[in-house]
């Protein structure tokens, strides 16, 4: 209820700010602002022919695919550079360095090499989540207090065991953390990697909405962006860790 609320006002003074910087003052031009009321019109003219609700479930296919690809990729790369020190030195420098690049740097590189494709766009996505899951796992990893491996290697477990049985379970909610934060950044990739291809989604929906000066549509798209994100973060994600934690009786 309390959510509702603050919504409700949120969007009125959201209007209201539109009405007194465009009709009363003459602030900004009309079509340079968006409005709530333009923003719902543009939701109903696009769902006339179900182009918003494909370009969503377009979007949502390709972006799960492609971070799907991330975790195995992360995963494996991530062990590699916590089990052998020479990755660490060499290879976790070069993984950080990777991360810290915009995800439409690679965009160019995904055309080139796969054209105005679907592959393009998982290029561009796999590439924005990979590594920051495999940092996630790295350091998920080495924060598991010392004396669990002890106690394992006292008790005689071998190499499988030990990341069977102790490093998995205790570094599992540090890494479903970081499973989200990789969602997050393939989330962003995807939309990096639709708008500068031709595929329906949403970041191409929304570079219509530009090419066609249509303020109201980009806001649009932008606002279905951000209620995609929070309702897979809340209802799966934020599930998923409270039930680990809540095993843990951390919560």
């Amino acid at each position: 209820m309390a959510i509702t609320l603050f919504l409700v006002l949120l969007v009125f003074l959201w209007q209201t700010l539109y009405w007194t910087g465009v009709s009363a003052l003459g602030w900004w031009k009309p079509y340079a602002v968006p409005s709530p009321v333009g923003v719902t019109q543009s939701f109903i003219n696009l769902c006339k022919n179900n182009a918003l609700a494909e370009a969503t479930i377009n979007s949502l296919v390709r972006g799960i695919t492609g971070y799907l690809i991330a975790v195995i990729i992360g995963i494996v790369i991530g062990l590699l550079i916590n089990h052998f020190t020479y990755l660490q030195k060499t290879l976790k420098p070069i993984v950080l360095g990777i991360q810290t690049l915009p995800s439409v740097c690679w965009v160019p590189f995904s055309i080139l090499w796969f054209g105005l494709s679907t592959n393009a766009i998982l290029f561009v996505v796999i590439m924005g989540s990979a590594f920051s899951i495999a940092i996630s796992v790295d350091n998920a990893i080495k924060n598991i207090q010392p004396i669990y491996k002890k106690a394992a290697l006292t008790m005689g477990a071998n190499k499988r065991q030990m990341y069977i049985n102790v490093i998995f379970p205790a570094s599992l909610p540090e890494f479903v953390s970081g499973l989200k934060q990789g969602w997050s950044f393939a989330w962003r990739a995807l939309m990096a990697g639709e708008v500068m291809t031709t595929s329906k989604g949403l970041g191409q929906t929304l570079i219509m909405g530009r090419d066609l000066a249509d303020i109201n549509q980009v806001m649009l798209v932008m606002v279905v962006i951000v209620i995609v994100g929070i309702i897979i973060d809340k209802y799966i994600f934020s599930i998923i860790e409270k039930r680990i934690l809540s095993k843990r009786g951390l919560v």
